[in-house]
């Protein structure tokens, strides 16, 4: 883990970086405190230097040879720029020094993690807080470390831990939150950022992250109320406007997502996921000039943004301009081709012009990448039913039953081809199976086959199973 370095450039650190390259440009040596040469060495950081960096700690050393700090910052300098022995060297002469400076054992705990080597990296870290006198940051290194390790339940203990020192500490708010998402514990996190809110209402990433479990839980009218709490004790969290759009339009409140996703733009700069949300609103209100626009406004920002090709295609079609669609389906497909809906959209638009072995193919891959998509099946059999394959129609729906057992849709459709298959014992089989599922459905069988309704056996079976 890179270590970060924060450098308040004074004046006093300002005339010391000048005095320092006036003694190397006179190649002299000049005496500096330990205090200016750590303003030099941190300028030199700041500035993403350091191979400088590393020869002012040599001065340092030489003008301060018991300063264990000068290794601490080579440690971590070795360490950025991949000179892992040599980082271990430096701290191991920094622990002989001052063997209770924490940071020594904090740096080492995050090489040892980087290395993937937890026990030791987990055995630093519990040094440091030893010797420190703050711990929270170092009970969440804790933390990722039990990350790295997939032990999930161990990192919320310690996230935890460090919350309870420094409630302000939002980076341990969004761990936990991804700690509860991966561990599928969406009600436990719920519980915890509510309980958390009544200690600290103005925490705006305890409400966005509240807001967020609700929406995994589908309750999305709680989330929406939670990230406009977020918005309103922060107008400019642009995540909370972007999310808040998502959980509308799981609503089919498209007109006022689009709103919402419009104004992320006044406190980020417009992306192309945003783009292609609002062109995928515009598309669910029928407004295809719109969608289009946006769609193309996304890739136009991001040209591998697949969803956004695949909407253009998805407006063209809905106007009938189906050879046109095909191109940009396609252009989705080759950014992600295993994209079963992708799949699913050409086949409809190879069949519609009359294109019906490309339809056929195109349908394969649908049910290849997405076996349990009920309506690609029927589609997929109709196709075959129309070219007059009714044995493979049905040989279709069979595969498809073994994929999706509880779709009574299936069964009636199987009723309807064995009927055409003159299989009319079968049928009626299926027939009572497709009325165990779901006797409601019955009618589907009648519209895909209306000649049915005026079979004697049909509906006698039918009867039995609707009073």
């Amino acid at each position: 883990m890179e270590e970060e370095f924060y450098f308040d450039f004074s004046d006093d650190a300002q005339r010391s970086v000048e005095r320092y390259e006036e003694m190397i440009r006179n190649q002299d040596q000049y005496f500096f405190d330990a205090q200016a040469f750590e303003n030099i060495i941190d300028y030199y950081i700041e500035k993403s230097d350091p191979v400088k960096a590393l020869q002012v700690i040599e001065y340092a050393l030489n003008q301060h040879p018991y300063a264990a700090v000068f290794l601490v910052k080579q440690a971590q300098l070795f360490f950025v720029t991949d000179q892992i022995d040599r980082s271990f060297l430096a701290l191991q002469k920094a622990e002989m020094l001052e063997a209770s400076e924490p940071e020594i054992y904090i740096l080492r705990g995050n090489i040892y993690n980087s290395l993937e080597r937890y026990s030791e990296s987990l055995d630093n870290f519990q040094k440091a807080l030893e010797f420190s006198e703050t711990t929270d940051e170092i009970l969440l290194q804790i933390a990722y470390v039990y990350q790295n390790m997939l032990d999930y339940e161990h990192a919320i203990v310690y996230i935890k831990q460090s919350l309870e020192q420094n409630m302000e500490n939002k980076d341990g708010l969004y761990e936990l939150a991804f700690c509860y998402d991966i561990l599928d514990k969406q009600e436990e996190s719920i519980q915890f950022y509510k309980e958390y809110i009544d200690k600290d209402p103005y925490s705006y990433a305890a409400w966005y992250n509240l807001a967020n479990s609700y929406h995994k839980l589908d309750l999305f009218e709680k989330a929406i109320d939670a990230y406009d709490y977020a918005i309103l004790i922060k107008d400019n969290f642009a995540s909370a406007y972007y999310n808040k759009g998502n959980a509308l339009v799981q609503l089919d409140r498209f007109s006022e997502a689009i709103e919402v996703y419009k104004q992320t733009f006044e406190y980020e700069k417009p992306n192309a996921d945003t783009y292609c949300a609002i062109g995928e609103c515009y598309e669910k209100l029928e407004l295809m000039d719109e969608a289009r626009s946006y769609y193309k406004k996304s890739v136009k920002m991001d040209p591998k943004m697949a969803d956004a090709w695949f909407g253009i295609g998805v407006t063209l079609n809905f106007e009938e301009r189906f050879f046109e669609s095909l191109h940009f389906y396609k252009k989705a497909i080759e950014l992600d081709d295993e994209n079963a809906d992708f799949w699913f959209a050409m086949a409809d638009a190879y069949y519609k012009l009359g294109q019906i072995e490309l339809s056929v193919e195109a349908y394969s891959k649908v049910l290849e990448y997405n076996p349990v998509d009920v309506e690609a099946w029927l589609d997929y059999s109709t196709v075959l039913y129309e070219q007059g394959k009714l044995l493979e129609a049905s040989e279709t729906i069979s595969e498809a039953i073994k994929n999706n057992p509880d779709a009574a849709e299936l069964y009636y459709r199987m009723v309807a081809y064995l009927f055409a298959l003159g299989e009319k014992n079968e049928a009626l089989i299926y027939l009572e199976t497709a009325l165990a599922t779901d006797p409601e459905k019955h009618h589907i069988l009648f519209e895909y086959l209306p000649q049915l309704q005026q079979n004697g056996s049909i509906l006698e079976v039918i009867s039995r199973f609707i009073k």
